[in-house]
């Protein structure tokens, strides 16, 4: 039936329950597309007889319903369209995001655009395993960054200029942690309370919450799935360039370390994490990694920092 059965066995291309149709999934890095790109989507399902395409939890447009046979001209014209096949089998699949600091008012980082390059480098790569990656851009972690292989989150520190609180509250009304407290006519900051959100910093009217900006938190070994499980942090880093070359370190690792068959989630203790992390973190710039406290000389008279 095909001439060439490489686009059939690649990762976007779904076997549907009846066999004589598939469905075809796209590449939409970060769920980004353009008008003029989604209009030439709905042309082509059209044109292969589809009466809907669905949205999917990974940011990607599925078409379903396709005819096998038509599956070259069919990625021919996604191609022509900018939104190739994208990845189901066991390889690095469409990098989701939020909206991050581009919109969002909670956004500490620019998630859309660390996805995308994270996507550039890594996407369709065969590895022994599927990888999920997921990018959020604060700690209400929209897209879920714990529960996939490899997660991102923007986090930003609080650290309040000394001397200068007038004890209005406001800040303690917008923590939603309760780890800020007014004791002696200034606002107190519990740390082993504030998940480092950033909402504080933002609410304050006099501008004394301050902090050295945002850091990236990554993530390995989350699962969905029938058994979900939480991701364990392994490094925290300054940049979203540093981020992206974290997360390409970690999927080198697994290609190399990790068994097929089984979810990255179940052998981490297996492939020696702990031992990994100490690796990475070996590897990354001293003024790359993120330290908590670090805030540059503090000018109390004036309440600014330098």
């Amino acid at each position: 039936m095909f001439k060439d059965r490489g686009v059939h066995k690649r990762g976007g291309v779904i076997t549907e329950r009846n066999p004589e149709y598939c469905t075809i999934r796209t590449r939409l890095p970060a769920g980004m597309i353009r008008p003029g790109q989604l209009r030439g989507i709905a042309d082509i399902a059209e044109r292969y007889g589809a009466d809907a395409v669905q949205l999917t939890v990974r940011q990607t447009i599925e078409i379903p319903g396709m005819p096998p046979e038509r599956l070259d001209d069919i990625s021919n014209d996604l191609t022509t369209n900018e939104t190739p096949l994208g990845a189901e089998k066991d390889e690095v699949k469409n990098v989701i995001a939020c909206t991050g600091n581009r919109r969002c008012i909670f956004g500490n980082i620019d998630a859309i655009s660390l996805a995308l390059e994270i996507d550039r480098r890594l996407f369709g790569k065969e590895m022994p395993v599927k990888l999920r990656i997921a990018v959020s851009g604060c700690p209400n972690a929209c897209t879920s960054p714990m529960l996939n292989e490899i997660g991102v989150m923007g986090r930003i520190e609080p650290i309040r200029v000394p001397g200068m609180c007038t004890g209005c509250g406001t800040c303690v009304e917008y923590c939603k942690e309760d780890a800020i407290a007014i004791k002696k006519g200034i606002s107190v900051l519990d740390s082993s309370k504030c998940i480092d959100c950033g909402v504080c910093i933002r609410s304050c009217p006099y501008d004394l919450l301050k902090s050295s900006g945002p850091y990236y938190v990554i993530t390995v070994g989350g699962s969905r799935g029938r058994h979900p499980k939480i991701g364990r942090e392994l490094v925290a880093v300054r940049s979203s360039r540093a981020a992206a070359d974290v997360v390409e370190k970690v999927v080198t690792w697994v290609y190399r370390r990790a068994w097929s068959g089984w979810l990255l989630a179940d052998q981490l203790d297996e492939l020696r994490f702990e031992t990994f992390r100490e690796e990475i973190r070996a590897q990354i710039a001293e003024e790359d990694l993120f330290r908590p406290g670090i805030l540059g000389e503090e000018d109390v008279s004036s309440g600014t920092v330098t």
